[in-house]
């Protein structure tokens, strides 16, 4: 409800917003906030989203999407604005390798990205016909989008679906009681079933909730800025090691981002200056510069640390919020997006009445694993970045390994995020991982029926004994009857709403079928 339903006032001056109860709040409208909203809309819950920033942050930040990213956005029917935002990023790309006098790739041929510890893989010693890249669908494209654009997206798909989003609203403290949340917000008071904190790295949700954060502490001091500068016709684009640190220029006019290992900022809170930009841009490269304007700046360290458990009571967290860590390797948007469509539909679930909330306690199973990784794989790779003779010869020898076909293929499959998967059970290899996206022979493809927000069974061979245990589920899983295109060994699999397969055969053995029904979607009608 809008300010309208406004009644009654406290001593203190509060305004209490009668009836304002909603089924979620979530705190924070960045990418991974929003992406949970749109999960939680889709499946009918009543979800508000309260954003302290009155519009969204222009940072510079992540720079791309990995696969397992792009196939969720690619359910909710939104590859094409992806697309969109693509052509955007190549275009603006285009613009710079013209002015350090490069010539840009052809339109169309696809670009694999990545880079570790900063140094940056080669497209072509990547096996793109290894078994891992197959039937990932038109999503498997390395996707040049800004986190910006990603946010651009999911605001339009979350209004779309009808979710309100309050900018300029700061969560200054909550209350769980153990059947809800009563949260304020300055003058406000909202109620909600369940509270969501998607509020970034120093989420004041974690901090209020008093959740553990362990971890270690950071001992580097990064800058990323877009700015306008002049004097930099000698710095290479790229990614480069220097006896002083490591740095990166482009892939967009004015981009840069310097690597100092003496110590984490004194005040990482502190404006950034073109100043201090002038002065890590020297240290790093060498190169004299001259900043006029600086139109995006931030700083950052490897401070790694994630919380135990993802829940406590009715409040619970996802994205940087649950877990911080370097921006190495483009981990973190994705990261965040991740545990967005992991929990919604589960959530959802719980509000809904139809699952226990013990479903929720599979969200820290499945997800704290791969935050946990994620936090090693950045770990690492500063590692990698020290100055030390040791760690330089450690590097050179890794930068020969990356050269090679096996070892640039199996880091090009960490970072899109092909291998990922969770440990459900079972013994089809299929199961616990992101379903392949198979065209259809109806014209369709698998990743096109999740508009609904429901679980799907495809059946592919058009067997009774298949469909008849998902009939007791006819509002959450609904089943799909056609071919696959071309011929594949599956014959039928059980897709949760996340994209994650929860039972496959390849035969018309329906063992383990019912009770994966039943796990993941309740006993049924």
């Amino acid at each position: 409800m809008q300010d309208s339903a406004s009644a009654g006032q406290s001593g203190i001056g509060r305004v209490i917003l009668m009836n304002e109860t909603r089924d979620v709040v979530v705190v924070g409208a960045g990418p991974v906030g929003l992406m949970l909203a749109c999960e939680l809309r889709l499946a009918g819950v009543d979800v508000l989203v309260l954003e302290r920033l009155a519009e969204m942050d222009l940072t510079v930040k992540a720079g791309a999407v990995n696969v397992p990213t792009a196939q969720a956005l690619s359910r909710h029917g939104l590859l094409p604005e992806l697309q969109e935002q693509h052509d955007a990023s190549m275009a603006r790309m285009a613009t710079f390798l013209r002015g350090m006098g490069a010539e840009p790739r052809p339109a169309g041929e696809r670009l694999v990205p990545g880079h570790f510890a900063g140094i940056q893989l080669d497209g072509a010693a990547i096996d793109l016909d290894d078994p891992a890249f197959q039937d990932a669908g038109p999503a498997a494209a390395a996707w040049f989008v800004s986190q910006q654009g990603i946010e651009i997206v999911l605001a339009r798909r979350a209004l779309e679906l009808g979710v309100e989003i309050r900018r300029g609203v700061e969560v200054t403290g909550f209350d769980d009681d153990g059947v809800g949340v009563t949260l304020d917000c300055a003058d406000r008071t909202v109620r909600a079933g369940w509270l969501v904190g998607c509020d970034g790295g120093r989420s004041i949700v974690r901090k209020i909730a008093g959740f553990d954060f362990p971890g270690l502490d950071p001992e580097i001091t990064g800058r990323q800025a877009l700015v306008e500068m002049t004097g930099a016709e000698a710095v290479a684009p790229g990614w480069h090691a220097t006896p002083t640190g490591i740095y990166v220029y482009g892939p967009m006019p004015g981009r840069f981002l310097t690597v100092e290992l003496d110590g984490p900022p004194a005040d990482r809170t502190a404006p950034i200056t073109a100043q201090e930009l002038e002065q890590s841009f020297r240290t790093v490269t060498g190169v004299e510069v001259r900043i006029s304007n600086v139109l995006s700046a931030t700083r950052f360290t490897d401070n790694t640390r994630q919380v135990p458990d993802y829940r406590k009571g009715r409040v619970l967290l996802a994205g940087d919020a649950a877990h911080v860590h370097s921006p190495f390797g483009g981990q973190g948007l994705n990261l965040g997006i991740g545990d967005a469509v992991n929990l919604g539909w589960k959530l959802a679930a719980v509000v809904r009445g139809w699952a226990p909330t013990d479903l929720l306690d599979t969200y820290t199973a499945e997800r704290h694993p791969v935050g946990a990784w994620v936090l090693d794989w950045t770990r690492a790779q500063v590692a990698l970045m020290r100055t030390d003779p040791r760690s330089r010869a450690l590097r050179a020898i890794t930068t020969e390994l990356l050269s090679t076909r096996d070892a640039a293929t199996a880091i090009f499959k960490k970072i899109s995020g092909v291998l990922h998967r969770y440990d459900l059970g079972g013994t089809h290899p299929l199961t616990g991982a992101i379903t392949p996206d198979l065209e259809l022979a109806n014209g369709t493809r698998i990743g096109d029926h999740f508009r609904t927000g429901q679980a799907v069974l495809f059946d592919f061979t058009d067997s009774p004994a298949v469909r008849a245990p998902a009939a007791a589920h006819p509002d959450r899983v609904q089943v799909i009857t056609t071919k696959p295109a071309q011929p594949h060994t599956v014959s039928a699999i059980l897709v949760r709403p996340d994209g994650i397969v929860a039972w496959a055969t390849d035969t018309s053995d329906t063992t383990g079928l019912p009770e994966a029904l039943t796990r993941w979607f309740g006993p049924g009608n």
